[in-house]
């Protein structure tokens, strides 16, 4: 077969482009030996390739290589030709793919979701003596197509009840065959959208006509043209979710907490009151002790295994002894009435029902075709991940360090562990085989009505878990995540998580991010990375700290001494980079128990100044001595005072590039800081503010952009981004360019000098939202504080005289309208602050609404909801109201 292929593209001097492929004669998408194209005229390269006819079918793309080695890929995935058996001639004119302006609605969100298409047309393929024409088109509704139609005949001449019907078999690339020799030399024409079943017009193309020029050499060559992208005139689609956990859910038939089933409830209710999407927090498995303390979401054992916890019982099977099945039935209604999750008891049930129905029926599971397929595609992660349960529940602790010989990965040793104990094994392997069937069901549940579910990608992983058993090298295990002070936490969160080893894991192409994200590609059409600005910058804590307040920035541009003095004529000296101690300020901190401090905890250096004795001198230290002292108030004033002491500097050397130095966060907030003169403040503070706010930017702005595309393009995915706290102001500029939706919350503006939100303002490409689950919902928030109660009441509410003490369902539903008439592209609500809005449905206290305080890393995650999905799909009048309110806000 004879090709020739034509690409449009403007090079720039250096630069030439090259043809690569899946076939042979195309460099079998071995970059290095792509076939180098001809320049013809300004802008159109070419090249003739012969392929064998044995090629059915192939890939194929072009790259832009540069004189100095770069180079330059098309957006999206490779182009495939398929073509019928009677064609032997081929020329193909495609377009550059640069990313699209409008690349989310390219997201499986909305091709495999929103604007789902079940029932497709016939494929439609390059034949000999056809012109086929395509053109991308995402943003197209499941009842309307996309249409062709132009001066020619053939293909309808301007008159929309003749134009050409486009095949969506290939969705969102429409295509169609028109017989070439029918069209005539330099033909107009247009693409347009129409009603699927009328075939009434839904919009004409906002361009100017497109034109074709075909010149067929012989009857039985096929001509393609392809790479064209509709301009779609319509109003940028806006939608409406809402955010719940999935242990929150309560059914009829849960077990005392929300599992996967329950989620097509939940689908149910949001397709019946027009909502688009339903967002989660993490699903993985958290199970590390066995106790409440594994509530957490965010500290999963494994980035690919999903929580036992989650699993719909009665969907797996029943057990043969009647009185075992009723002692479960029995358990499960009693779980199910208490108000919260009772963590321990529902896990212990359910593993101990799951037990015994796996001895009865486990190997016949384990025998069938379903199960072994499902075993070949996760064996990867699958293996090790029941090794490590296992050996977890063996050695009674998930810290691997004192598992003896298998504390450290060994797969000739694991090889034997997994043979002495297949039983235990398998088990764990047929707990994630039915996670994966009942969340897949879910899933195809929700696409086909129009639905993508969210799920949420946390920052960091635990450093008790697989991964870090698996692939230690990837992180960084000598310190922990967190983030600096913000609305949350004054003394800054550490999150204990150890940081990524960037380096490392660039090694391979972030093959351990992408094998992340293609895991959750299989469930969700979307997805939340929490706190995206660690993928700028992590804040890094010490292993030895406790605190967030002494974390750095890694990786950041630290300070010498010397830029110091010159370039800020501050002069540092050890006062600032050790904790600065001085006798007056011991009553601040302890109070009454200040003299036992001094003789217990200090030594005294002289006029009035202490250092803290070497077994005291870190704040792990100070943590773990209290730990074994009486609990009382005064112990818990000294531990806290001791601690606080240690924040106690302006500087923290660099943990990588020793004898450099970053400002200690918040630090005007140290005695260390009143302690300067007025110039020596005024320097720190222009040093202060050079380094938070403008010195690291284009060097957090290259981290972000080297680590985020490969990631983001590895799924098909709708990328959005939790970007609160401390914002780089690169930032926008990365979301921008790589089109990932940000996170907009009206009482959490950006701009430093608003008190709240403009939610007029938002940008299009953006998540709004209410509150998170870190936060007080609506009502809760509206009680916190009056003073700014009253300013949202009269400023933005724009009611006169004083609020109301409570917020009535007329205010919540008042701040709802705000958000739904924003020009966000998602407007996602916690499921408590839609029920806000009714004063008979919602909870009578929102104190019980509350899901995470971010402040108290100990803190039980527990909350359901406090009436059953059942009966919120039953309240008609509620849901009417919802699908009113979104309709008419334009979503």
């Amino acid at each position: 077969m004879k090709f020739t292929f034509n690409v449009n593209y403007r090079t720039e001097w250096g630069e030439s482009l090259y043809l690569t492929g899946s076939p042979l004669a195309l460099g079998e998408d071995d970059l290095s030996r792509a076939v180098p194209m001809k320049l013809v005229g300004g802008e159109t390269w070419t090249v003739h390739v012969e392929i064998p006819d044995t090629v059915k079918e192939f890939t194929y793309g072009y790259i832009v290589r540069h004189d100095n080695g770069f180079v330059k890929r098309e957006w999206g995935k490779a182009r495939r030709f398929t073509f019928a058996a009677d064609s032997h001639l081929f020329e193909i004119k495609d377009h550059w793919q640069d990313q699209p302006w409008d690349k989310p609605y390219y997201s499986s969100a909305f091709t495999g979701c929103i604007c789902h298409r079940g029932d497709r047309s016939a494929p439609v393929v390059p034949t000999a003596g056809m012109f086929t024409l395509s053109v991308d088109a995402p943003m197209i509704a499941p009842d309307e197509i996309v249409a062709v139609t132009g001066e020619s005949k053939a293909m309808g001449a301007w008159d929309p009840a003749k134009a050409l019907r486009m095949s969506d078999a290939d969705y969102p690339t429409w295509t169609v065959n028109i017989p070439a020799a029918e069209i005539e030399p330099g033909t107009d024409y247009k693409f347009l959208i129409l009603k699927k079943n009328s075939g009434d017009v839904v919009a004409w193309e906002a361009r100017d006509n497109r034109h074709v020029d075909l010149k067929l050499r012989r009857p039985d060559e096929a001509i393609v043209e392809a790479g064209q992208r509709l301009v779609n005139p319509l109003a940028p689609w806006r939608g409406a979710g809402v955010a719940i956990p999935v242990f929150s859910l309560r059914s009829e038939d849960d077990f005392g907490v929300g599992d996967f089933l329950d989620l097509k409830l939940m689908i149910d209710w949001a397709a019946q009151t027009r909502q688009n999407f339903v967002q989660l927090l993490p699903i993985n498995d958290t199970t590390m002790t066995g106790t409440w303390t594994d509530s957490y979401p965010y500290n999963a054992n494994s980035t690919f295994a999903l929580h036992p916890m989650f699993l719909r019982l009665q969907a797996m099977g029943r057990l043969k002894d009647e009185n075992r099945q009723r002692y479960f039935d029995e358990l499960g209604r009693e779980l199910n009435r208490l108000p919260q999750i009772d963590y321990e008891r529902v896990n212990n049930g359910k593993n101990e029902f799951t037990r015994e129905l796996f001895a009865q029926d486990g190997r016949e599971v384990l025998a069938s075709e379903p199960y072994k397929k499902f075993f070949a595609k996760n064996a990867d992660w699958l293996i090790p991940y029941a090794a490590w349960c296992v050996l977890r529940d063996l050695n009674h602790t998930p810290d691997m360090s004192q598992w003896g010989e298998y504390a450290v990965y060994d797969p000739k040793k694991i090889k034997g562990f997994i043979s002495a104990h297949q039983s235990d094994i398998d088990y764990v392997c047929y707990i994630q085989y039915f996670l994966d069937k009942q969340m897949r069901e879910v899933s195809d549940y929700a696409s086909e009505r129009g639905v993508a579910i969210k799920g949420d990608i946390p920052i960091g992983i635990s450093r008790t878990s697989v991964d870090a058993w698996l692939s230690p090298r990837l992180f960084n295990l000598d310190c922990q995540a967190g983030a600096p002070p913000d609305d949350f936490s004054v003394l800054g969160q550490n999150w204990g998580f150890p940081t990524y080893n960037w380096e490392e894991m660039s090694k391979d192409g972030f093959a351990w991010w992408k094998a992340r994200f293609r895991k959750m590609a299989e469930y969700f059409d979307a997805y939340r990375i929490d706190h995206v600005l660690g993928f700028f910058r992590i804040w890094q804590i010490p292993m030895d700290a406790v605190h967030g307040l002494l974390g750095v920035f890694n990786r950041a541009l630290p300070f010498s001494p010397d830029e110091l003095r010159n370039s800020y004529d501050f002069w540092l000296d050890e006062r600032q980079t050790r904790p600065y101690i001085m006798d007056y300020m011991l009553g601040d901190f302890f109070g009454d128990a200040a003299d036992e401090v001094r003789n217990r905890f200090l030594f005294d250096e002289g006029y009035g100044r202490y250092r803290l004795k070497d077994e005291f001198n870190t704040q792990r230290k100070v943590v773990d001595y209290f730990a074994g002292q009486e609990k009382n108030d005064r112990n818990d004033r000294m531990c806290n005072g001791l601690l606080g002491l240690i924040d106690e500097v302006l500087f923290i050397e660099d943990p990588y590039e020793k004898g450099k130095y970053h400002p200690r966060i918040s630090a005007q907030f140290t005695y260390a800081y009143r302690a300067l003169n007025d110039y020596e403040r005024w320097c720190f503070d222009r040093l202060y503010n050079d380094f938070f706010y403008r010195r690291n930017n284009d060097f957090w702005y290259g981290k972000a952009m080297w680590k985020l595309p490969p990631l983001t393009d590895a799924t098909d995915m709708l990328v959005c981004a939790e970007d609160l706290g401390m914002i780089p102001a690169c930032v926008p500029a990365v979301m921008n360019n790589l089109q990932i939706l940000v996170l907009e919350i009206q009482r959490m503006p950006k701009d430093p000098n608003a008190a709240f939100g403009n939610t007029w303002t938002y940008p299009y490409r953006s998540v709004c939202t209410t509150s998170t689950h870190d936060m007080d919902g609506i009502r809760r928030w509206w009680e916190a504080d009056r003073a700014t109660t009253q300013r949202f009441y009269n400023e933005v509410l724009g009611e006169p005289g004083e609020a109301p003490f409570y917020a009535e369902p007329w205010i919540c539903e008042r701040i709802i309208r705000l958000h739904l008439q924003s020009p966000s592209m998602l407007c996602i609500l916690p499921l408590q602050d839609w029920l806000s809005i009714d004063g008979v449905l919602r909870r009578q206290d929102p104190r019980e609404e509350l899901i995470n305080i971010p402040a108290n890393p100990r803190h039980y995650w527990r909350y359901r909801m406090h009436l059953t999905l059942e009966d919120l799909n039953s309240q008609k009048e509620f849901n009417n109201r919802i699908r009113e309110e979104i309709i008419s806000s334009g979503r």
